[in-house]
């Protein structure tokens, strides 16, 4: 035992004396140690917690789709370096513009890179969804750049059409066209996914309802790869294009005008390819249900569940166009275990619909809910 010394009046003199008093230790000693703070425990399953905790840093598919993007960029700098090179010296419209094409597709690809990178970033109070949608705003700037690139191409071709004080060299365009099919082809291999297998786990790519029967997922795939993927596509379709014409100029240069035209016509391939993209993308970003999921089919599976009398201010979204979210009212019997109720909503929304975060809440039923103007289901788009 530890003691305190008090300074007090002693009765049998003038001085003070000092007392010993018995105290609680003031540190850590063998025979006494200070209680260990708790270390927090990861449970095996929790009402609102499905997956363990999140792993740190970019998950199996991001991984993959990091290699697939570094892989692509490399190839498309070297052979985006050659174009430049050989479209100068063949004093070719069409294959300076693959060239340029090339040169969106590096600085997209980039873009996704940095993207990836930011969404591994954890949320924060400010940004409490994290940074997932990151990935949408990388797609969306790919395709962005792609229409900004073609349209200055469209315009040069129009101004060569219009005036024809130009000479081709046929042999070097032949041959970078060549090249370029190829280096075209091996980054769309590279680039290539197929989808995710179907599962029915917080974060696959397209799920359907277990009683509408098993169809084959949609292979959505990454969307920052997805996006270069239609770049590079476009690239082929262009490159494949501007093989034709210096096959043509090579043998018959008096038609050069081949050379314009096939820049016109690809550009507009290219611009019509990056149409699904962005059609998915401003789907994401403006928080619509995602692909694959009905407002009905989640509504009534939600009715379905024993003690659900009525649903309301359900909203379907996703953050990207793998991670899905949902959000639901639901109006039990007074009768009805809450906690059992949201037990089994939330097993159903997570197995049949693959939904990666599922916010419910529970609350009794009251006849004035079927006249509530709030409470009343959106009507169809």
């Amino acid at each position: 035992t530890e003691y305190l010394g008090v300074r007090s009046k002693s009765a049998h003199g003038p001085g003070p004396r000092l007392n010993r008093v018995p105290c609680p230790s003031l540190f850590t000693g063998p025979s006494g140690p200070l209680p260990e703070e708790p270390k927090p425990v990861e449970m095996s399953f929790h009402h609102c917690h499905r997956d363990p905790m999140p792993q740190q840093g970019l998950t199996p598919e991001r991984l993959q789709a990091r290699r697939q993007l570094c892989a692509a960029c490399a190839v498309c700098c070297v052979f985006m370096a050659g174009e430049v090179v050989g479209g100068y010296l063949a004093h070719s419209l069409a294959i300076m513009t693959d060239a340029a094409h090339l040169l969106a597709d590096v600085g997209s690809m980039m873009g996704s890179l940095f993207s990836l990178w930011l969404s591994t970033r954890p949320a924060t109070r400010t940004m409490t969804f994290g940074w997932h949608r990151s990935e949408t705003l990388g797609a969306l700037a790919s395709v962005v750049s792609l229409w900004m690139v073609t349209g200055i191409l469209l315009y040069l071709a129009f101004i060569r059409l219009l005036h024809s004080d130009y000479h081709i060299e046929g042999g070097a365009m032949l041959l970078t066209a060549s090249i370029a099919v190829c280096a075209n082809l091996l980054m769309a291999f590279v680039l290539h996914q197929a989808g995710p297998p179907h599962s029915h786990g917080s974060r696959g790519a397209e799920y359907a309802p277990l009683e509408e029967g098993p169809r084959e997922p949609l292979p959505l795939g990454n969307t920052s790869v997805r996006a270069a993927f239609v770049h590079v596509l476009g690239d082929l379709l262009q490159s494949l294009g501007v093989l034709a014409a210096s096959i043509l100029i090579y043998f018959k240069p008096q038609y050069k005008a081949a050379d314009p035209i096939s820049t016109f016509l690809f550009s507009i391939c290219a611009l019509g390819s990056t149409a699904p993209t962005l059609r998915d993308v401003l789907r994401v970003l403006m928080e619509g249900t995602p692909r694959g999921v009905g407002f009905e089919p989640v509504r009534d599976t939600l009715l379905s569940v024993p003690g659900v009398r009525a649903t309301h201010e359900l909203h379907l979204w996703a953050l990207t166009l793998t991670y899905h979210v949902a959000s639901a009212h639901l109006a039990i019997d007074a009768a009805a275990d809450p906690e059992a109720v949201l037990a089994e909503a939330s097993s159903r929304l997570y197995s049949q619909f693959g939904f990666s975060s599922c916010t419910l809440q529970v609350e009794q039923y009251r006849p004035e809910m079927a006249q509530c103007l709030r409470c009343r289901e959106p009507p169809q788009a």
